[in-house]
């Protein structure tokens, strides 16, 4: 079963994993990806989500993208129990994904039931592609000179808008809206809600 919590801030609906999860997260392993974080000024996400992780018992296993071989990297995601992609620059993240093939990995974890947890940047690229993200300048295209194409995870149908109604993301996540709501399924999420998916079953669920 394929299996994915998305969010725009994951301190924010840490409370709704365990209930996703529907298992015990003590002393389960976590591939915990903050790539997308490293072109940004403002990381404080990442700090916030990896102690939420271990607030529940969880083995934060940081995996630094730039930074690990292509052996380490996939060893790390083949034995962790779960992925979890931080926010940050979506094209960037992107950039350095397939660069290392990472992307194919994760695909492939997922589609074979490991749980993905993807924030912002993270939950973006799980579409299909990320093109959407770029025609509304909602990161920085320049922080990703190498990318050649927007193709992505593609483990959903469905296009997120993280951020939606809330600073500094208001007016994109409008516009995002506004050009492509008659073109693709989109489904925007605030800070304060996730996005469940069980194979094709999709459920927003706001945090308590």
């Amino acid at each position: 079963m394929k299996r994915l919590f998305l969010c725009s801030s994951f301190a924010d609906v840490a409370n709704l994993l365990i209930d996703f999860a529907n298992e015990d997260l003590k002393g389960k392993i976590i591939a915990f990806i903050p790539t997308a974080s490293l072109t940004e000024s403002i990381r404080f996400y990442v700090k916030t989500g990896k102690k939420a992780l271990e607030k529940v018992g969880m083995i934060v296993e940081e995996v630094e993208i730039t930074q690990f071989s292509n052996e380490e990297i996939s060893s790390i995601l083949h034995k962790c129990d779960y992925i979890y992609i931080t926010g940050g620059n979506t094209f960037f993240l992107l950039q350095e994904l397939k660069r290392k093939g990472v992307d194919k990995i994760i695909s492939e974890q997922v589609k074979s039931g490991k749980l993905y947890i993807g924030e912002s940047a993270g939950a973006i690229i799980a579409s299909p592609d990320t093109e959407y993200m770029k025609n509304v300048n909602f990161d920085p295209i320049e922080k990703a000179p190498e990318l050649e194409d927007y193709s992505s995870l593609g483990l959903v149908d469905f296009y997120t808008i993280p951020h939606y109604g809330n600073f500094p993301f208001k007016k994109k996540g409008e516009k995002v809206i506004q050009l492509y709501n008659e073109k693709l399924q989109l489904i925007p999420i605030s800070n304060k809600q996730a996005i469940f998916i069980e194979d094709s079953n999709i459920q927003i669920k706001d945090a308590r």
